[in-house]
């Protein structure tokens, strides 16, 4: 059941990435005075950080209905809607656009990191009095300056992005575990770009079964075509990749299976070593390099690689909430409703059924996870996703219960389901989206795109 009682005037959005913004322009739309907050220097900058990827899915399923609207009111043209955007285009050419809408603009607030999210006046104790409170949200910038926001509702949609899971085993990282270090090419390297110089020639270990994953290995593999000396291992903790591999020609999203395919070709022929059921114990500095130190198949294995990309997804930051009353479930850390609909263990991102503000509320009215963020640790999210969300909830905010409810979303299938609690595990574990919708293909020819809807991947802003 929704938890928006009344009509609310304002409405704080966490995030000024595709779903922000989306939820910016529905709020627009239905007379609710949005402020977005952003914590980096503009529209997309999450997304900025992994540019140079591809998307699987074509840009007719990455805008936005009510934000295409209101561009076009100002003559915005869309770009080829049979295309695959990189992760740039889609800022360059319509993140970016439309945070400079008249419209959108004047209630865009960069540089403004929110750290702190309360009922005004209240702490999370307190009941008596609570419902109909305010929000208040304290936000610093890099500067240290702190200002606090005050809105009726809010809608997190600040994504995963920046928040990755620890390489190591139990959940937890291991002795040693560093995202600093030297030898830590973190989880979406720009490999053919401006990083060759850093793979070329190298051993490069690869942690994760995700569909970020695969873009890294797959561009390493070009790189030891013509570089000699480049080696790439690949870690795994399921037994098989099969669920990478995917649908191949079945996948609905021809890109994406496209990946799988190349994937299994690079491993069969020996070009990418693959190390399965692997588990990590500890990383033990070797000059420039590292020893990882770990377990495959019960027995104990140490690689000695010069740099290590970890491509094991991304967990929600929930310490910034710890005074919203919030109905968690306790596994996938997504709300309690929406859980059971996107479990990666039962689920690909094309069999989540359609969900709205009615499955998103929390015990505070008026308070909502939305995007990427609101799948918790599920890496089954699509863009198309995330706009259907902040449309309910934008309805619900204006008190149209009827248009809230009525919630139709019609997602590709991946070709496959994992039956293997292990190999899902360790999928869940990649890039969905994370990155923006699921997950995100490097190097696809737009020629190979089909139809589908809109992995990249968190997006933290």
């Amino acid at each position: 059941m929704s938890n928006a009682t009344r009509p609310a005037a304002t409405a704080a959005v966490i995030g000024a990435g595709p779903v922000g913004l989306a939820a910016a322009a529905h709020l627009l739309g239905r007379g609710i005075t949005p402020i977005v907050l952003e914590a980096g220097p503009g529209a997309g900058a999450a997304i900025g950080e992994w540019g140079h990827v591809r998307l699987f899915s074509p840009w007719r399923y990455d805008i936005d209905a009510a934000a295409a609207r209101l561009l076009e009111s100002h003559g915005w043209t869309a770009p080829d809607l049979d295309a695959l955007p990189t992760g740039r285009e889609l800022v360059d050419e319509y993140l970016a656009p439309l945070a400079a809408t008249p419209e959108l603009a004047p209630h865009l607030r960069s540089g403004a990191r929110v750290i702190a999210v309360a009922r005004a006046g209240v702490d999370k104790t307190r009941t008596v009095g609570r419902k109909g409170r305010p929000y208040l949200l304290r936000t610093r910038t890099d500067a240290g300056a702190y200002t606090d926001v005050v809105a009726d509702a809010v809608i997190d949609a600040s994504g995963t992005w920046g928040q990755a899971n620890p390489l190591g085993a139990h959940g937890l990282a291991a002795p040693g575990e560093d995202p600093a270090a030297i030898w830590s090419a973190g989880p979406l390297p720009d490999v053919l770009g401006t990083g060759r110089t850093r793979f070329a020639g190298r051993h490069t270990l690869v942690v994760g079964m995700g569909h970020s994953a695969a873009n890294t290995l797959l561009a390493l593999a070009e790189i030891a075509e013509t570089e000699p000396g480049t080696r790439v291992t690949w870690a795994i903790r399921g037994r098989s990749a099969t669920r990478l591999y995917g649908g191949g020609e079945a996948d609905a999203l021809p890109a994406r299976g496209a990946l799988g395919t190349r994937m299994k070709a690079l491993v069969d022929t020996g070009k990418v070593e693959l190390v399965n059921q692997f588990t990590i114990d500890e990383f033990a500095p070797a000059g420039t390099g590292v020893t990882v130190i770990g377990r495959s198949g019960g027995e104990a294995v140490k690689l000695d690689v010069d740099q290590v990309a970890g491509a094991t997804g991304f967990r929600p930051d929930l310490d910034m909430l710890r005074e919203i009353r919030l109905d968690l479930d306790a596994a996938v850390e997504a709300p309690t409703r929406l859980a059971p609909l996107i479990d990666p263990n039962f689920h690909s991102c094309g069999t989540v059924p359609p969900h709205g503000e009615a499955d998103l509320a929390h015990p505070d009215e008026g308070f909502y996870l939305a995007g990427m963020k609101s799948y918790g640790r599920a890496p089954t999210f699509l863009l198309a996703t995330g706009y259907e969300q902040v449309r309910s909830i934008a309805a619900a905010l204006a008190g149209d219960r009827k248009a809230a409810d009525k919630v139709a979303l019609e997602l590709p299938e991946t070709g496959v389901c994992s039956s293997d609690p292990a190999e899902a595990a360790d999928a869940g574990r990649g890039l969905a989206t994370g990155l923006l919708h699921g997950h995100a293909g490097e190097r696809i020819e737009p020629a190979q795109a089909g139809g589908c809807c809109g992995s990249a991947r968190p997006a933290a802003s």
